[in-house]
């Protein structure tokens, strides 16, 4: 089966670009040098020359204070892109997968998020994934959109300077020995080979609609900081913060909590907890700097 998926090169897309050929899938690579996703006439050309059967899309505008300086292009990439991919697979009967955001909600519930809940985005990243996802379904294409929250790799995040919030803490950690990290901001920190993992489940089986699909349990980004701390026995001082400690013009919801329940009902796997994600990174990314000392301890002796 070929598939096309766009943002190979981001956090998330060399994990699904991996996974998939890792599972015998002829893959059609595209990073954003390949194709901004807003050049809608090369996209069209790219999606004619290969005709995949699948197109999946983890290509976004997400830099959330970036968006709200120049929501133009945020739903221009967001959502005009999404939904022109959408109408081409429609005409070309090929299946889009393409990938939300939890920050489609207002983040005033206490419960995880159904697929069912009402989405009401407090800023424009949020608003422009909102409207994304209902151009795609407007377009009557086959498709799969999935909601994902807090996400982690071990591949650079573009939007965030090359460092995910596992990176950014023992960064800081080690540079100030202080961290203030917020409790009043709740999620499910989920890493993104968790996630393309359940996607190969998701092809198997041809799954549509809306779902959700994050870490099992919740916690604050101060939490997550203190598992990152403690399982990696880092020495820091870490300190309590709430929202109102950092100044943003940007509104972010406090509970972003998704609830997977759905796909269970489906009989997918179970998704990990989010510790359990947490500590198999963890011990990924000791190992690879482990490797890096030997390579260039070896190299030195070399000279």
């Amino acid at each position: 089966m070929k598939i096309m998926l766009t943002g190979s090169n981001g956090q998330l897309g060399r994990d699904i670009h991996e996974v998939l050929e890792k599972n015998g899938y002829e893959v059609i690579a595209l990073t954003h040098e390949d194709c901004d996703l807003a050049d809608l006439f090369t996209m069209k050309e790219l999606i004619m020359k290969h005709m995949p059967q699948i197109f999946i899309n983890t290509a976004a505008f997400h830099h959330v204070e970036a968006c709200e300086s120049d929501s133009k292009k945020a739903f221009k990439i967001n959502s005009e892109a999404p939904a022109f991919i959408a109408r081409m697979c429609n005409y070309l009967s090929i299946k889009l997968i393409h990938f939300s955001s939890d920050y489609v909600f207002n983040g005033k519930a206490n419960v995880p998020y159904t697929e069912n809940d009402s989405a009401e985005p407090l800023n424009i990243y949020g608003l422009s994934k909102l409207k994304g996802e209902n151009l795609i379904k407007a377009s009557c294409c086959k498709h799969l959109i999935i909601r994902v929250s807090g996400l982690y790799g071990t591949h650079p995040c573009r939007a965030k300077n090359g460092l995910n919030f596992v990176q950014l803490m023992l960064k800081l950690a080690k540079e100030k020995g202080e961290v203030k990290v917020v409790t009043d901001e709740i999620v499910s920190p989920t890493s993104t080979i968790s996630i393309a993992k359940m996607l190969i489940e998701f092809l198997n089986k041809d799954l549509q609609g809306t779902i959700h699909v994050s870490s099992e349990g919740s916690c604050s980004w101060n939490e997550f900081a203190k598992e990152i701390f403690e399982y990696t026995d880092t020495p820091v001082s870490l300190l309590e913060a709430v929202s109102a400690d950092f100044p943003s013009k940007v509104s972010r919801p406090s509970y972003s909590v998704l609830d997977n329940k759905y796909i269970y009902s489906k009989g997918y796997p179970r998704m990990p907890h989010w510790k359990d994600s947490l500590h198999l990174y963890l011990d990924e990314l000791n190992s690879t700097s482990k490797e890096n000392k030997v390579l260039e301890t070896e190299a030195g002796l070399s000279m």
